[in-house]
């Protein structure tokens, strides 16, 4: 798919969405012979899509993760949903960490920290990239250098990671389908990162030819296209998002906007005004001073300069 396509489909409006979505959704279903489910995280995006699959499939499973490092109005929302799957991760959280590192700044950053901070004789050239930019042929490749204003954390006192998505939900996942041979829908659109728009501009909504084959078949909608859809058709979804209010600028949340994990420091330095940390300890003050004391997050989020 091209680029302007991707662009003319996100301005479809939002009756003609739910109709290509939800052929997306039966070819899906009817390829694997029914053998599907749907990645539940209990968010909005996730909530949505299964409202759509269930429309047409009211059986599809859907599969929950119960990392323990959800909203408890997450947790909430999946008990009062019919039919899911829960499924848990081999390692908690205090453990992941300890034995792999915090996650912090972005995957991509954790990741080139991750390298320079554990250093093998089979790492060197991968160590030199990181440090310098240059790869083994001799070409400068800037986006797989650590920018300069992360350098420090290469000497952190702490380890830095991104495996903590790996180990916590996509092992999981990546259990069940194995045991089951179920193939998945996911709610990931690609208006969420640079990286999710790359990936649905390969594939399109029904990825069946990869190595493990995935269905996004919201891959075209918009933030504004999933509130749209919570409030025009009433469904139900996870307190801790507030209202769904119209604005000058759109339709926004009065609470909170992104539900992932609650302890992960990903983004949280580019957050304008009160970021996640600052507004957990007002609304969920129990989960922050385990976050901050007991986990250690405070030290992370004092070293890379971020209040909370």
């Amino acid at each position: 798919m091209e680029h302007w396509e991707l662009k003319q489909m996100q301005k479809l409006p939002l009756e003609i969405k739910i109709l290509k979505s939800q052929q997306r959704i039966r070819e899906w279903f009817e390829f694997f012979g029914g053998n599907v489910h749907v990645t539940y995280s209990g968010g909005k995006d996730s909530t949505v899509l299964l409202d759509l699959v269930r429309r047409i499939y009211p059986r599809v499973p859907a599969l929950f993760v119960d990392t323990g490092l959800e909203y408890p109005e997450i947790k909430e929302h999946v008990r009062n949903t019919d039919n899911v799957i829960i499924l848990r991760p081999l390692m908690s959280f205090p453990k992941v960490i300890k034995t792999y590192g915090y996650p912090v700044v972005s995957k991509k950053i954790a990741r080139f920290i991750r390298d320079l901070q554990n250093p093998t004789n089979n790492n060197k050239a991968t160590r030199n990239l990181r440090l310098t930019g240059y790869n083994q042929k001799g070409q400068y490749c800037p986006t797989m250098k650590v920018p300069k204003k992360w350098l420090p954390l290469v000497d952190a006192p702490f380890k830095v990671s991104e495996q903590c998505c790996d180990v916590m939900k996509k092992e999981p996942f990546n259990r069940y389908q194995k045991q089951t041979n179920s193939k998945p829908m996911t709610g990931v659109m690609a208006c969420e990162s640079n990286r999710r728009e790359r990936d649905y501009l390969q594939t399109g909504c029904n990825a069946f030819n990869l190595r493990k084959p995935i269905s996004m078949p919201l891959g075209f909608w918009t933030e504004q296209d999933i509130l749209q859809y919570l409030k025009e058709f009433n469904i139900p979804y996870a307190s801790v998002y507030g209202d769904i209010i119209q604005t000058e600028k759109g339709l926004i949340t009065t609470g909170e906007k992104r539900t992932g994990c609650m302890f992960c420091m990903f983004g949280v330095h580019l957050e304008k005004g009160e970021n996640r940390f600052q507004r957990m300890a007002k609304t969920h003050p129990k989960q922050y001073d385990y976050c901050i004391n007991k986990l250690g997050c405070g030290k992370v989020l004092d070293y890379i300069g971020v209040k909370y």
